[in-house]
Parts: C-alpha cells; structure tokens; sequence
C-alpha cells in the first residue's frame, strides 16, 4: 500500500517542530573517566601544552642591554614581535601570513591523513575542557557520582562540593589569563606590577576578561564550543575521504549488538555488548557506533572504553579503532587493504607546504634591515623660490633594524642640477647628506629638495632617494617625484 501524501499543513508542523528543536534544552554531558593508549596520550600532550604555555614568557634571551631579554614578546607599544633571535617589525607582516597560511595547510593534511586530531589533541578548548574535567572529578567524583548528586535534592555536601569545584575553575582560569598576559609585557615585570596593584588597567582588564572566558568555555560551554561555536566541523568534511585514518566502530564484526557473554558456541551476536561505554567516555556525548559525525573530536576515549569492555566479555580487542573507511569496507568483505597516505589530496597539500615554508624562510633570511620611505608634502606642493628655483618639502622615514645605531647617506638622483639639505638645519644644499638612525628604531626627516626650472610642459620629473649604509654598504632606493609648475 502506497502512503497517503502529505498535506500542506502537516509539512508546516512538521518544519515547526524541527525549528524548534534548535531550543531544546541542552542534555549535558557527563563524560567517564577511561583509561589506555589514548588517554595516556592525551595527558601527555595536555601536560606539554600547559607546561610550554605557562613556562614560555619566563624564558629569557639575551638582546643587549637597551633591548627586552624575553625570548617571546609581542611588544604592542613599540610594535615589535620578539621570538628567541628573531624580530619582526609590522613591515614583516608578510612573513606572519605566511605562517599563518603554513599553518593552515599542515592542518588540512593533518586532517587529511588523520582526521580531527588537533581537535582531539592539541586545540585549546579541549586542552583546558580536559583539566577542567579532571579537577571536577576529583571534587565531585565520576560520572555515576555526578549524575547521582545532580538529580537528587540540594545537600550541604553536594552544595560545598560545586564551591570547591568552581573556585578551582577560577583559580586554573585566572593563571590562564594572567599567563596570557605575560606574552604582551615583561613576565617578570608585570607580575609585581599586578600584585602591588602599579599595574595598568589594561592588564587588570584583559587578565579578568582572559579569566572569564577561560572559566566560561571550559568549565561551562565544554562540547557546546565543538558542535556549534567552532567553524572546524564545518568545512572538515572537505579535508576527509575513505582514506582518512579517523575513530571507527567496526560494524562488520560488532552488529549484531546485544547484552550478554559470549561463549565460543553462541552464534547469532556480534562483539558489542551495546554497553554503550563509549558513549558514556565521549567527551561531547555521540555514539560513534552512528558513523563519523560532525560532533566526532577523533581524542579516541571511546577507543580505550571499548578495550576494557572487549577485555571483561574476553573478545578481542579494538571493536572501536582508529581505521579509515576503505578499509573497513574492505575487512567487511574478508578482503585485504592498507592505509593510502600518499593520495592527490596529501601530495597537493605537502607540496603547498613545502612551497608556503620555503617562501617564508627566503623572505625570512633576505628582509632588509634597511628601509626608506618617503613621503612628498601634500601642500603646498612646490614653493618657486625668489631665484627661480623650485622647493619640494618631503618626509623622510628611515628605518634601522639592526642592534646598533647606523649612519647613512642619503643622496638625490636622477634630476640634474638637484640639490637637498635637511629643514631643521641651515647647511648649505647639497647632492647628498648624512643622516644618522639609532638602533632598533625609525628615523624621520624633513629634507627640502631645490632644483632649477623643469622642462617645458613637465608638470613632474623622477627624483629617486637613495640611501647607502656607512658599515655595511647595503643600498636601498625610494621613487618619488618632483613637482613643479608646468
């Protein structure tokens, strides 16, 4: 028999009821506590996320003595990015795109070799998500002991029990801030100012707002972060295929599920005893048994949930494990397979990324350490002078980025008969003068250059600046122009 069609009015029910459910409450998630391989992993990397975050703004470098000694700053007042031996000044901003674009293409082929780990692994939220869990299961107990207080009546143990909890979140949240300062200021320096309160308000500021987001995502937003905050789930399903390495449950050796042992005579069930123990590990609360999902984090929890169960039941082990789709289609039909990591995708990607690095290291080790601007006067802009001449009035900009004060010559070309002297002085014009720009800094200058008469019907003539080092010798050379009256 046919089914009878839907009416018009049953179709707006029906889209009613599925926009609502975007207003549901939300069914929090009380993830077990599980132990093996991926857990194990996952606490190493949690500890080598934290311990180089906390520790990073305490390690010094060496500069001289009129430069920071931290090894990694990012200098906002005087707009310098310090990393160990490298400084980067905001005319290096090419070199912070490339890395970030570097950054992007080892994440597709990471993702693409190995599915989500970053989200798993190394992704702050889930870093501080795991050691705001591990303190509420310390305070509060595990899953069974939450879920147990949490539908029960208010009690004065239950009550001093989420106190603890929370003034420890604030507590691991306000180092959290407070760390993140201390990229943007002397480590050191800052942290007196902030105790004896001579700090400024932006510190104060930022370290509460730092505090409260920490305290906000990790404590209470957790998997909500994942599922609808972050844009990564979106767009991964482009980085994935059949050859990807993700967390797979293994449906042609567990289905059919069902409870119970299994003896070496039964026949009928598959190895999951539908205990449904990697549900109960999910940090973000799926059942991986559904298929690779949006909410999927690829951390492997569910992994080491599953072990355990397959040891108590005596079956074998990795009913749930890190596999690609390929492969399990090809064990499901009793066929051999391998994992493909050389594909298009990953070639493509590894070769983005060899050219992306090799760009960023060339211009890395052939930026300038000198750089000239100049800027023409916008009015007026020329002056013709009692004598005939012409006067045009420029900025200057020279910029030294070595360590040590360095002179220069700067000298006119190309118009004949040009000559310059610096306004602030009186010295008589010449074809070239010497300027000096102390270390680590930008020197401006208000040069006025005089020419005779242009051409006829030259309204405007080239007039390249040039500037030589004295030590070095390196010359670099600004185009600009002349104006006069024509």
């Amino acid at each position: 028999m046919s089914k009878a069609p839907i009416s018009k009015t049953e179709q707006r029910q029906a889209s009613v009821i599925d926009f609502m459910q975007f207003f549901n409450d939300r069914v929090r998630v009380y993830p077990k506590a599980v132990h093996g391989p991926a857990r194990n992993f996952k606490w190493f990397v949690l500890i080598g996320c934290l311990s180089l975050y906390y520790i990073l703004p305490w390690i010094r470098w060496d500069r001289g003595p009129d430069f920071p000694n931290q090894a990694v700053l990012l200098d906002l007042p005087d707009r310098r990015f310090y990393f160990a031996w490298l400084e980067l000044w905001p005319q290096d901003i090419y070199i912070l795109a490339a890395l970030l674009i570097f950054a992007a293409f080892f994440l597709f082929l990471i993702s693409s070799v190995a599915g989500r780990v970053w989200c798993g692994y190394t992704c702050p939220q889930t870093v501080w998500t795991d050691l705001f869990m591990l303190i509420e299961r310390r305070i509060e107990g595990d899953r069974n002991e939450r879920m147990k207080r949490d539908q029960g009546p208010p009690t004065l143990g239950r009550t001093a029990r989420k106190l603890a909890k929370h003034a420890a979140w604030v507590f691991v949240a306000f180092w959290t801030g407070g760390a993140w300062i201390m990229y943007f200021v002397d480590a050191p320096t800052v942290t007196v100012e902030f105790w004896t309160g001579e700090a400024s308000s932006a510190v104060y500021f930022f370290t509460g707002l730092f505090t409260l987001t920490t305290y906000l995502l990790a404590g209470w937003a957790r998997e909500q972060v994942c599922t609808y905050m972050c844009p990564w789930p979106r767009f991964q399903s482009a980085m994935l295929d059949e050859h990807t390495l993700t967390v797979t449950y293994q449906k042609w050796r567990g289905e059919p599920r069902g409870h119970g042992k299994r003896d070496e005579g039964q026949t009928g069930l598959g190895n999951c005893v539908d205990c449904s123990a990697c549900v109960q590990a999910c940090p973000t609360g799926i059942d991986i048994r559904d298929g690779i999902q949006l909410e999927c984090i690829n951390c492997g929890l569910c992994v080491d949930a599953c072990n355990e169960i397959m040891d108590r039941t005596h079956q074998p082990k990795w009913l749930i494990t890190w596999d690609t789709l390929a492969r399990q289609d090809a064990k499901a039909k009793g066929m051999p397979a391998g994992v493909r990591f050389l594909r298009p995708r990953t070639v493509i990607y590894a070769v983005l990324l060899v050219l992306v690095a090799a760009g960023g290291a060339a211009g890395m080790m052939f930026r300038p350490h000198q750089e000239i601007f100049v800027q023409h006067d916008r009015a007026p802009l020329f002056v013709v002078e009692a004598n005939g001449a012409i006067r045009n009035g420029y900025n200057v900009v020279i910029s030294n980025k070595t360590q040590i004060p360095a002179a220069f010559v700067l000298t006119l070309g190309g118009l004949d008969g040009a000559t310059m002297r610096l306004a602030e002085n009186g010295t008589a014009p010449a074809r070239t003068i010497r300027l000096k720009v102390p270390a680590d800094e930008i020197g401006t200058f208000r040069v006025l250059v005089y020419a005779p008469a242009l051409p006829a019907g030259k309204g405007s003539m080239p007039l390249p600046f040039t500037i030589d080092g004295v030590s070095d010798g390196k010359r670099t050379v600004y185009k600009s122009v002349f104006i006069g009256p024509g």
